[in-house]
């Protein structure tokens, strides 16, 4: 398989919409925390505009950031951090020629073409010893978007103007204010689709909660990963023991974390980069 092809709706997006909301990045990669980057040699899989290099960059000593249709656009938001590298590519084809102590990925293996073909990626650039952090959308609690929002957005919304989109969007989003902010904040009401996504709905911006509605619609493509699938991907004998984790956040993504196990073979999963 070659490589992904350039989708211009990623740098629409993080050209319209920045996202500054640190506690979220903190909650997505949790158990691990931002002490786990510092003083680190860093690569980050899937940059967008660069916000969470922002915030791994104030700790690591040095933040490799790889995109494949957003460099500029995140360069121009770290440019005051002199750890930092940018480099245009595609994460399931990389090759670096070295691994690195933390990997981390949040919020884009489900938009590449191959989600398990990424992960081994992700993987091999990972040193022995080093940490492996991904986030992603899930399968399991997605079932109304999965229904209700991926057809229409494969459709219609994708050949739309992305002007159009991000208009739907707020229109959108506005219209979630009233019951998010009325039925959702019944506690016996915790059995409704989305009632623990929409407390985090009630903790961010107006803006920010357009980008959330913004990335469902304009997404090229989006693959649903199930935890079975997370469970695979952490299996066998590549992870330290007790290392591994597979958190279902707010009902709708998973938070995946695991040390790499230190006796792993650098060819474990197919050709590996240098070390």
């Amino acid at each position: 398989m070659g490589k992904q092809q350039k989708s211009p709706e990623w740098a629409d997006q993080w050209s319209r919409f920045q996202d500054e909301e640190r506690f979220l990045f903190e909650d997505w990669i949790l158990p691990a925390t931002l002490e786990d980057f510092r003083d680190q040699d860093v690569l980050e899989c899937g940059c967008g505009g660069g916000q969470h290099t922002a915030f791994v960059a104030e700790v690591a000593s040095h933040v490799t950031a790889v995109d494949l249709n957003t460099v500029e656009i995140a360069r121009d938001r770290t440019k005051d951090f002199d750890n930092v590298e940018l480099i245009e590519d595609d994460i399931a084809a990389m090759d670096l020629g070295r691994t690195f102590d933390v990997v981390f990925c949040i919020g884009v293996i489900h938009h590449t073409d191959d989600p398990d073909r990424t992960f081994e990626n992700l993987y091999r650039h990972c040193r022995p010893g080093g940490k492996l952090i991904v986030w992603a959308y899930s399968k399991e609690g997605n079932g109304l978007v999965r229904l209700l929002v991926e057809p229409p957005r494969a459709l219609l919304l994708r050949h739309l103007p992305r002007g159009v989109v991000g208009l739907v969007s707020r229109i959108l989003t506005a219209l979630l204010y009233v019951p998010v902010y009325t039925v959702y904040r019944i506690g016996f009401l915790r059995f409704l689709p989305y009632f623990e996504y929409f407390a985090n709905f009630r903790e961010l911006s107006f803006d920010r909660n357009a980008l959330n509605v913004f990335d469902k619609l304009n997404a090229p493509q989006t693959r649903f990963i199930s935890r079975e699938r997370c469970t695979e991907w952490l299996g066998g004998d590549r992870f330290e023991p007790g290392s591994t984790s597979i958190r279902h956040y707010a009902g709708v993504s998973y938070s995946l974390v695991g040390v790499r196990a230190s006796d792993s073979s650098p060819n474990e999963s197919g050709s590996s980069p240098g070390t």
